[in-house]
């Protein structure tokens, strides 16, 4: 592996390094979300194989950093700090936001550098050509944070402290900006398979539009569904866990 650098370690966060990882499993966070959500599925899957998150600018220990509101040019900037972790097989994980720019970056690995993925989960996310007309990142700060209370995705106790919350909105409205501005063409394509995980009662996403990410590989396909809302995988860790251990133990790592 290239020794990444002090820049690369601003994104990447590697909570449970592995010398020789027979598959790395690289997180993408939601829209206002950060690198530990993702704590607890390095944890539970640092026997099987090692977990990175992507950390991206303006929260947490970024939060100074400039945020990037336009999900190109965020992807670019992952690709670019991925680069080095390409040594071992990759497996991509996102939920909402982040399972757009895990497609974003794999169309960038296969392109630029012929690295294929194991496998690609999107997780709670319609597929991304099926565009809607949202506008969340137009409201003031009270609309924002009405639509994270409606999502519950975001911890009840932050939502009650009104100064740490006033202090990640600008994270939050930018990553709206960016998923609610992206636009992708029916045409896109990956060829790595595509995995797509979806609550049931999700408001942001309809079990048709989740089936359309099948138009976006030229490999495998396969959907599940579990009860729930935008944020299934609360309360559903351990089945997703489970099911993203069983597929990547079972594909040959080449």
């Amino acid at each position: 592996m290239s020794v990444p650098t002090a820049d690369n370690a601003l994104w990447i966060r590697r909570f449970h390094p592995s010398p020789d990882p027979a598959v790395r499993l690289v997180c993408f966070p939601h829209a206002g979300g950060s690198a530990s959500f993702f704590f607890p599925v390095s944890k539970a899957l640092s026997g099987s194989m090692e977990v990175l998150a992507v950390q991206y600018p303006g929260r947490q220990d970024r939060r100074t950093a400039p945020c990037i509101d336009n999900i190109e040019a965020l992807a670019e900037e992952i690709y670019t700090v991925m680069r080095p972790w390409t040594d071992s097989p990759l497996a991509f994980f996102g939920h909402s936001m982040g399972a757009v720019l895990a497609f974003e970056v794999a169309r960038r690995l296969e392109d630029r550098d012929g690295v294929e993925l194991v496998g690609l989960f999107a997780s709670g996310r319609r597929a991304p050509s099926r565009h809607r007309d949202e506008y969340v990142h137009t409201r003031d700060d009270n609309g924002i944070i009405a639509e994270l209370r409606q999502l519950s995705g975001t911890d009840a106790a932050l939502l009650g402290d009104e100064e740490l919350l006033r202090m990640i909105l600008p994270a939050i409205r930018s990553d709206y900006k960016a998923i609610e501005t992206y636009r992708c063409d029916a045409t896109a394509t990956i060829r790595s398979p595509i995995n797509v995980m979806v609550g049931d009662d999700d408001a942001k996403t309809t079990l048709d539009e989740a089936r359309d990410w099948a138009r976006h590989t030229t490999g495998e396909f396969d959907i599940r569904v579990f009860p729930g809302g935008h944020f299934y995988l609360s309360n559903h860790q351990a089945e997703v866990i489970d099911a993203i251990s069983d597929y990547v133990r079972d594909v040959p790592s080449s």
